[in-house]
């Protein structure tokens, strides 16, 4: 789906899809480099990082596995609830393995906290993270984060895998979504 199709829904484009997969393979690179000869475990936070996902594990030149988690915070609002739930946990074992977790974005960073000390206490060798968007402005908890693709005004955006109920993360771009589609 492109902006133009959904037009009256978004106030402002914020990154077109030739941004992003400019700024995959920039951050590619840097993983290639830094992960080379360690096989590491890319773990993808269902169902925003998707897109992130696929797009990273494909720049990649080195080898790497996948899997997948599903949390939830927020429910069909706007804003994270600060409440965390694992509904789908990982099937790989993180004992001596580098890991990666893949973000679409990192709103407070309640819902990274949570999940990045749930993953240290299965002992991975290394833990690091790369979002695709930050919100600096909405972080309510100190996050280190490796890797970042772009950082967003605190407004509710959408498009390339960040939704809202559902609709929107097929959207090529990312957009501010307009208020009156959401209140």
């Amino acid at each position: 789906m492109d902006a133009a199709d959904v037009t009256a829904d978004l106030t402002e484009i914020l990154f077109t899809r030739a941004q992003i997969d400019e700024r995959i393979a920039e951050i590619a690179a840097r993983i290639d480099a830094d992960y080379a000869d360690k096989n590491p475990l890319l773990i993808g936070v269902l169902n925003g990082a998707v897109m992130v996902m696929s797009d990273l594990s494909r720049a990649l030149s080195i080898h790497c596995a996948m899997d997948w988690m599903a949390v939830s915070s927020y429910g069909m609002g706007t804003q994270s609830s600060g409440v965390v739930r694992i509904l789908k946990d990982l099937s790989t074992d993180l004992e001596g393995r580098h890991v990666l977790v893949v973000e679409d974005i990192i709103d407070t960073g309640l819902t990274l906290t949570y999940l990045m000390q749930n993953l240290a206490s299965r002992n991975p060798a290394s833990l690091e993270i790369m979002t695709m968007f930050r919100k600096p402005d909405a972080m309510k908890a100190e996050i280190d984060v490796k890797y970042i693709g772009y950082d967003l005004p605190n407004q509710f955006v959408v498009g390339y895998g960040l939704d809202f109920a559902g609709r929107y993360r097929n959207l090529n771009d990312v957009g501010i979504l307009a208020p009156h589609v959401y209140s």
